[in-house]
């Protein structure tokens, strides 16, 4: 491990202050119309509060100080800016509004609490590490603010609506503090064989951003909303096949054709287990009895003088007489 100075320990604290800086910085934007600098400085603290973890981890330089720092910053870019960026865009004058972006900052701090408090969480299946709990949010309020991008390249529309937006708010306010499981970019693995096609895809996006930034914003808030559906199912199928984390990729896609092609065939489970899971349910209940008299296996048990069950030629091993 490389030891780091204070100077270098304090390079992710420094990123995490500026990516507040730049949420804040949205906010005196949208005070003065310019609308496009606002989703821009969302945009850029959203990349600046991927970098601060990642960095600190590189560097050791992870503490209980920059947790919270990065927490509240987050609070600050996420959910009061967005908030506020968007109550002044709807020409701020409706109490309606206002409550809506306070719903949405309150959401977005719930959220930031539970991630907090998940973290601590030893008893969690492993496969867990691949999903996030809710909408995170950096995307969370990049998602907020998708009609105000859309009216900034179409205009004025029925996505401009206040009753629409407000909805739109808090629905996306919804998704930051339920259940639904979303995929996390920090564990998705790349096969050496995509790594070429993912540095060519990766510059046809850096070319996209510079030349159409909102419209290709826009539309990744569109594909990360298309893979909620994908996200819920793959986190139900590893709840359901926990063993197959760990194997590799190639293996676990056998495993899912296998039991796709199952199914697809009406092909049943093993005929032993279900015996056996019959047998077991079976212990303790007691059997039918015909004249008063105890019936096993097809065949009357009968008892000897002395009050001992008699055995019959099955259990002596003997073949039945076949002459009869």
């Amino acid at each position: 491990m490389v030891p780091t100075g204070p100077g270098v320990r304090l390079l992710p604290n420094a990123i995490t202050v500026l990516a507040m800086c730049s949420g804040l910085t949205a906010v005196q934007f949208a005070l003065t119309g310019h609308y496009e600098w606002a989703v821009y400085a969302i945009g850029a603290a959203a990349i600046l509060d991927s970098l601060d973890g990642r960095l600190a981890r590189l560097l050791d330089a992870t503490s209980k100080m920059g947790a919270e720092l990065d927490s509240l910053a987050d609070a600050v870019s996420f959910g009061v800016a967005p908030a506020l960026i968007l109550f002044v865009w709807n020409r701020g004058s409706n109490n309606v509004v206002w409550v809506v972006s306070l719903i949405f900052a309150a959401c977005m701090v719930l959220r930031l609490a539970r991630f907090n408090t998940l973290l601590e969480d030893t008893e969690k299946p492993p496969f867990t590490k691949e999903f996030f709990v809710g909408v995170p949010a950096p995307p969370g309020a990049l998602l907020a603010l998708l009609p105000l991008m859309v009216s900034l390249e179409a205009g004025e529309g029925w996505w401009t609506s206040q009753v629409l937006v407000s909805l739109w708010t808090i629905f996306v306010a919804a998704l930051m503090i339920s259940r639904v499981p979303t995929l996390s970019l920090k564990t998705i693995k790349v096969s050496p064989r995509l790594v070429a096609p993912l540095l060519v895809g990766v510059v046809l996006l850096a070319a996209t951003v510079l030349l159409y930034p909102l419209i290709a914003l826009a539309v990744a808030m569109l594909v990360y909303l298309a893979h909620i559906p994908y996200a819920v199912y793959r986190y139900r199928w590893l709840a359901q096949h926990p063993e197959a984390w760990t194997v590799p990729a190639r293996e676990r896609r056998a495993i899912r054709r296998a039991g796709s092609a199952a199914r697809r065939f009406g092909l049943r489970p093993p005929l032993q287990r279900r015996v056996a899971g019959a047998a077991s349910r079976m212990r303790g209940v007691r059997l039918p009895r015909r004249n008063g008299e105890p019936w096993l296996n097809g065949s009357r048990r009968s008892e000897s003088e002395d009050g001992e069950p008699r055995r019959g030629w099955r259990q002596l091993g003997l073949r039945r007489n076949q002459d009869r």
